[in-house]
């Protein structure tokens, strides 16, 4: 495995028409209960403090840890480090910045990762986190 293969770096970025608390609000909704895309929820718990737990809730003991949260700033930050949704040897850290200018916040998002990261989960990462991202939009702006 070469090394370009086994570095994952997103950076995607989104205006949204609405205040960095409403926006705040929308995306730990997002990360949590309001999680799942398509019509096929995916239940999350996020645990915010520093140390908290992000994971998959599947209900009596059964879930998957998808990170713990590394830094929480309310309303302007949250980092996440962890496997995320990968079940394999890897390391990785998510930021969530919010900036407002105006009436408008920008949501950016920085997914890095590094390990055994799949070709699939390579591509699908970019759909993925671009529909949390468009779901705190409609939340917000709705």
């Amino acid at each position: 495995m070469q090394l370009d293969e086994m570095i994952l770096d997103v950076d995607q970025k989104i205006e949204i028409n609405a205040g960095v608390e409403t926006v705040y609000k929308a995306l730990i909704h997002r990360l949590s209960d309001g999680n799942g895309g398509g019509g096929t929820p995916m239940p999350m718990k996020l645990e915010q403090w520093p140390g908290g737990r992000w994971y998959r809730d599947l209900g009596e003991g059964i879930g998957h840890l998808w990170g713990h949260v590394q830094v929480i700033k309310p309303p302007t930050l949250i980092e996440i480090c962890g496997p995320m949704f990968m079940s394999y040897p890897v390391s990785g850290h998510l930021a969530l910045r919010l900036t407002e200018e105006g009436s408008v916040t920008t949501l950016s998002l920085r997914h890095r990762a590094i390990g055994m990261v799949t070709p699939d989960h390579r591509e699908g990462v970019k759909q993925g986190w671009g529909g949390l991202m468009e779901g705190v939009k409609q939340d917000s702006e709705g």
